[in-house]
């Protein structure tokens, strides 16, 4: 599914970057229960959080859903 398969890549991309998920949830201004269940592909994520997590990131909204889709 495709939610699954982008959390595996934030995940991924997220301990490329050394956070943890806590780290990154406050990095992002996001709750850490949020980050959880957005990495486990249970959450659909709006542009707003989508943007959020890319810039956080450091990639952008493209880059983050390529392969994905």
């Amino acid at each position: 599914e495709i939610q699954q398969r982008l959390g595996i890549k934030i995940r991924n991309l997220r301990t490329e970057k050394g956070y943890s998920q806590e780290s990154f949830a406050d990095a992002c201004e996001l709750h850490r229960t949020y980050m959880g269940s957005v990495e486990r592909g249970e959450r659909n994520l709006t542009l707003k959080s989508l943007r959020t997590i890319s810039v956080t990131l450091g990639i952008t909204v493209s880059e983050l859903l390529s392969g994905i889709v």
